[in-house]
């Protein structure tokens, strides 16, 4: 294997996880991953003090050009736009950092920034680069990118969960979430719900979805109850880990409908991401390696 080969691979996990938070899909984060390769094996690494900071670098600059073309693609979406859930593996919930990162709520979280306050703050918050280094990939002086990094993580933190919980206690909120679902139970959603949940479902004018956020807990638990009911379809779900947390795999008469995660707070859940877009779950079978090193 050559050098350059081998260094790509080396890093190809943590340069596919930085390009997925900074685009929030998988089609976009793998197509900057090949541009990226193909920069790389045109340098002349004999150049190259720091592999891995120069390798971040380009996919930096391969995902902020994405993300400018992004940002007009979803203009035109249809009903909300939700990231592409990614079916990560079970070890990936117990690094709490790296799977608060790729959380459906911080992900949406991070939809509200411009795309080059995206990019500082992904780099900065999650992956911990230096200042110069992502002056560098942002083409931006690292006086300006200390502004950014500051604007943008005081953005974030007035949006994102206001505590981090741990996975037992998401998981038990999603299974008696789950419970209630499959059984219907009225009083059963009541009960898991926090009364300021919200429900956000992406169809992307595919498959039919909520055109606006359903918001607050006798909404949400009766919409779910009434538009089973008026389906008459055979509902089930299993358990699965979607972007670092428990989540759900819905399958109607057989085939799978969406996947839908959940934000939990004091043990009930406040957001619920429902994405049924067929695009969105071409690869929800095959689990993705994730690092933040």
């Amino acid at each position: 294997m050559d050098q350059a080969t081998e260094a790509f691979l080396a890093h190809r996990n943590l340069l596919f996880t930085v390009a997925y938070e900074m685009l929030g899909s998988v089609a976009d984060a793998e197509d900057a991953l090949q541009e990226t390769w193909l920069r790389w094996v045109k340098v002349d690494l004999g150049q190259v003090s720091d592999q891995r900071a120069y390798l971040v670098r380009i996919i930096t600059r391969r995902s902020l050009d994405r993300l400018r073309v992004m940002k007009r693609r979803k203009e035109a979406y249809v009903g909300p736009w939700l990231p592409e859930p990614l079916l990560t593996a079970p070890d990936v919930a117990e690094e709490a950092e790296l799977a608060e990162s790729v959380s459906m709520a911080l992900m949406l979280v991070l939809e509200t920034l411009s795309p080059t306050e995206r990019a500082v703050f992904v780099l900065r918050e999650v992956f911990d680069v230096s200042y110069d280094e992502i002056a560098e990939a942002v083409g931006k002086t690292p006086v300006t990118v200390r502004q950014i990094a500051h604007r943008a993580r005081r953005h974030v933190e007035a949006r994102r969960p206001r505590e981090v919980v741990s996975q037992s206690q998401t998981r038990a909120a999603v299974e008696s979430f789950q419970r209630a679902l499959e059984t219907r139970d009225l009083q059963g959603l009541l009960d898991v719900l926090a009364p300021e949940v919200v429900l956000i479902s992406d169809g992307g004018g595919v498959k039919q979805a909520a055109p606006q956020p359903i918001i607050g807990a006798d909404k949400v638990a009766r919409m779910i109850v009434v538009g089973l009911a008026k389906a008459q379809v055979a509902l089930t779900s299993e358990p699965t880990v979607v972007n670092g947390g428990p989540a759900l795999l819905l399958r109607v008469d057989g085939e799978i409908d969406g996947v839908i995660a959940a934000r939990v707070e004091d043990a009930r859940i406040t957001g619920l991401y429902y994405v049924r877009n067929p695009r969105k779950l071409t690869r929800i079978g095959s689990e993705v390696s994730l690092t933040l090193k």
